[in-house]
């Protein structure tokens, strides 16, 4: 049986009180929608069907070919929302689940429990399965009323509850798998609601009205819990931090201090590597095994080898090949690349660079638009002056070479292999291969003794 999956994401989103669209909102380093797609994605067995409205082109851009769109061009309500899927999935599937892109917390699994449900009991006159909660503060949830006999026979929103009903703790998330046929027959037939909007909900009652059967299963609360505010963005995020984290420890990574450690979903740690607290990763990084992450670092989409250490530092887009460090407090912006074994000094920046295998870079230094060759020694203060104010250029330092204390390299400049740099040095012209240069501008030795004669 084909399962054909709707994804409702067409509301305004308006107590969000933002300019981006609800759904796009990111949480742990994914759009909210993006989480209801990936669930989705698991048990139907074609894209989703996204029904898309406020920023609609903001969720296709991001989505892409992962999801076929319906647009509701006016919000009137989760039954006329479906129902502008049904040119898309009418001869589609055999099934029909509707989920929602503001609930992000619903898992694989619990959705993978519900279809299952609904496999087991189609046929015999099953018109749809239905997820339900249970649980004493029902925060606005509609109530789930059954007969004599324990079977559904209606939801009732909680503003149209009777006083008994109010004390019905058996809740409605929302979340459905229909029978395609029993469904494309019936939406079209929900009645306007006094709000002036056709409500999913109606269904049930027509299901049961109609002598169809309506099944039901429980779902943890905190998977439909639904997202209206920055409030309730933050309470998912905690929740989403929470069994990112457990992933991570439970596949062999220390987090010493979990409340304090941020990882994005995007993230991928190796084996017996440690975070230490105030660690936050972001992005597309990855991290090999057992390096030391932290404490409070930053790491944005970078790559990070094998034993390597990473002590109170900030990483953009970087890469440090197997057993590089640097800290505490260093920073690699855009572009830069540690070699193996590269040591990086505290309060130290490199950009856009090069600094090959073997290579110790002293504390304060800045090193941007270079290429840097193994075995090199960059003293304490050493500065590439790559920017003259209109354009960048580069600097090459050889094999080898030992560049003193505050030498400023003025680019494009290049230092060949087993050259000298004295300390203070304002190098301006290129360094020959073994050569020994001081002073401002720089000079060669020989040149600067003969001078002195």
């Amino acid at each position: 049986m084909k399962i054909a999956a709707v994804i409702l994401a067409a509301g305004y989103g308006t107590r969000m009180q933002s300019e981006l669209p609800k759904v796009m909102h990111p949480l742990v380093g994914r759009p909210m929608i993006e989480w209801a797609v990936r669930a989705a994605e698991t048990v139907s067995n074609q894209p989703p069907v996204v029904v898309v409205g406020h920023g609609k082109e903001l969720v296709q851009q991001h989505l892409g070919a992962r999801a076929s769109y319906a647009e509701q061009r006016e919000l009137l309500g989760t039954g006329h929302a479906v129902l502008q899927a049904a040119s898309l999935l009418r001869d589609n599937a055999g099934a029909v689940l509707v989920t929602y892109a503001d609930m992000p917390l619903l898992t694989e699994a619990t959705l993978s429990r519900f279809v299952e449900l609904y496999r087991r009991e189609q046929g015999d006159n099953l018109a749809l399965a239905m997820l339900t909660v249970t649980r004493t503060d029902p925060q606005g949830f509609g109530r789930i009323v059954r007969d004599e006999d324990g079977k559904i026979v209606a939801i009732v929103e909680e503003a149209d509850c009777t006083p008994e009903q109010r004390k019905i703790r058996e809740l409605n998330p929302g979340i459905y798998c229909f029978d395609a046929t029993w469904l494309w027959e019936n939406l079209p037939n929900v009645p306007l609601s006094a709000k002036g909007e056709y409500y999913l909900t109606d269904l049930v009652a027509m299901a049961a009205a109609q002598g169809r059967r309506i099944v039901a299963t429980e779902a943890p609360f905190e998977e439909v819990y639904g997202i209206n505010n920055r409030i309730h963005l933050a309470d998912a995020t905690a929740v989403l931090r929470r069994r990112i984290l457990e992933r991570h420890m439970l596949a062999g990574v220390t987090i010493i201090d979990p409340a304090t450690t941020y990882i994005e979903d995007t993230v991928v740690v190796g084996r017996d590597t440690t975070i230490w607290p105030g660690t936050m990763l972001h992005g597309e990084t990855t991290i090999g095994r057992h390096c030391q992450i932290g404490p409070y670092s930053r790491i944005h989409s970078s790559h990070i080898g094998d034993g390597c250490r990473v002590l109170y530092s900030v990483l953009e887009e970087a890469r440090l090949d197997r057993a590089a460090e640097i800290g505490p407090f260093g920073r690699l912006r855009k572009g830069a690349h540690l070699g193996e074994g590269v040591h990086m000094g505290n309060f130290g920046e490199v950009k856009d660079s090069y600094l090959g295998p073997g290579t110790k870079m002293g504390h304060f230094s800045y090193i941007g638009n270079a290429y840097v060759e193994g075995g090199v020694n960059i003293g304490a203060g050493t500065v590439t002056c790559n920017y003259d104010g209109v354009k960048k250029s580069k600097t090459v330092i050889g094999k080898n070479a030992f560049i003193g204390s505050d030498t400023m390299l003025v680019a494009p400049v290049s230092i060949g292999e087993g050259a000298t740099t004295g300390a203070g040095a304002v190098v301006t012209h290129d360094v020959p291969p073994g050569a020994m240069v001081y002073g401002v501008p720089a000079r060669p030795v020989t040149r600067a003794v003969a001078d002195e004669e």
